[in-house]
């Protein structure tokens, strides 16, 4: 037997490529289709595989601005020749989930999210006075998302990230999707008992839905220092919003960021994720969230027990949650029983009874 898996882009190692990471050894003989490939941005799981690009990769300039190319997408992943593979299973937040399976073939789709941009997250990713050509690029993520529900029908089943994901399926592509948890590597995300100290910590892509700028202002009403973890296209922007008080660490070494969970006074989320890998980390080494209530973290934290939750989109809304927080206790043992939800087996067991599933023509359920 031998499957097909197709993945929007290899350029980072981000949440969708640690699930793409953990999913291959659970089909047989798998080989990755994917729009872009830039070598050596992955881990060495994923670039041992056998990686095919699309024409697309071979564009002038696709490594580096390869966003530019989004209107080409649907046209280059419906492109791919399937032909010869027993499975397809595509590991989809834009477009890899329409790719064309050969007739009789099933077609698993892990969806990270429907296209973000194309439903409610358009203002977010652009903001009318930060965006050139606004008209231009709101006609062509119409455009995607007309032909992103056209195809939802392609693939056979669905598998969410969040229930949150699943809501979306629902309401966008009228499709029912199982909840399957992204793994957290929970033997090496681990509290220490080093003591915890007065700073907030964000780890993440700097870019607009993340909503950082309220990060750096709830640590400025909170009077306490911020570490922003990640880098992207917003980071400029977010250094000239930020005062001595943040440290930008940029990209660093996991044993680096474990330190991080470990010895921050909170994690804090204030933007809405799908599902927010992070915070699941950060609650297996200890470190309580103060998130926006919304998204996939709604599955992570209850509010009280792994951290705080808050309904106000804005920076004195996380600083009233910290503020909250401050007077609560998140036992060490309690937060690290809850992330157990997310280990790495539990994932294979959920991952793994869906493809058999598929594959004896049954339906999906747990």
């Amino acid at each position: 037997m031998r499957t097909a898996v197709v993945h929007d882009w290899l350029t980072g190692m981000r949440g969708g490529e640690r699930v793409l990471e953990a999913l291959l050894p659970l089909v047989p003989e798998p080989t990755i289709f994917t729009l872009f490939h830039s070598p050596g941005s992955v881990s060495a799981a994923i670039e041992s595989r056998p990686i095919r690009t699309s024409a697309l990769d071979r564009l002038p300039f696709a490594g580096s601005h390869y966003r530019n190319f989004l209107p080409f997408f649907p046209g280059a992943v419906e492109r791919f020749d399937l032909s010869g593979f027993d499975l397809v299973v595509s590991s989809s937040h834009c477009v890899a989930k329409g790719a064309i399976a050969p007739a009789g073939v099933p077609h698993l789709c892990y969806c990270h999210t429907p296209v973000r941009y194309a439903y409610e997250q358009f203002d977010a990713y652009f903001p009318r006075d930060r965006t050139r050509f606004f008209a231009v690029k709101r006609r062509l993520v119409e455009r995607l998302r007309e032909w992103d529900q056209k195809t939802a029908g392609r693939p056979t089943a669905y598998l969410a990230n969040s229930s949150a994901v699943a809501a979306r399926i629902r309401r966008h592509y009228g499709r029912e999707a199982e909840v399957c948890h992204p793994p957290v590597d929970l033997e090496f995300f681990s509290p220490s008992d080093e003591p915890r100290r007065d700073f907030l910590l964000a780890v993440g892509a700097l870019v607009p839905y993340k909503r950082l700028e309220l990060a750096i202002e709830a640590a400025e009403l909170a009077r306490a220092p911020l570490v922003v973890v990640g880098r992207g296209p917003e980071g400029e922007r977010l250094r000239r919003r930020a005062g001595r008080s943040v440290r930008w660490a940029g990209e660093v070494a996991r044993e680096e960021l474990r330190q991080l969970y470990r010895t921050c006074r909170f994690f804090v989320q204030p933007g809405e994720e799908d599902f927010g890998i992070a915070a699941a980390e950060a609650v297996a080494c200890g470190a309580p969230v103060a998130a926006l209530g919304r998204g996939g973290v709604v599955d992570i934290v209850r509010d009280g027990a792994e951290g705080v939750l808050y309904d106000e989109e804005s920076a004195g809304g996380l600083a009233r949650a910290l503020e909250r927080g401050e007077s609560l206790r998140f036992p060490v043992e309690e937060m690290r029983r809850s992330a157990e939800r997310f280990s790495i087996p539990r994932f294979r067991d959920r991952f793994g009874r869906a493809v058999e599933q598929l594959m004896r023509g049954q339906s999906i359920r747990r």
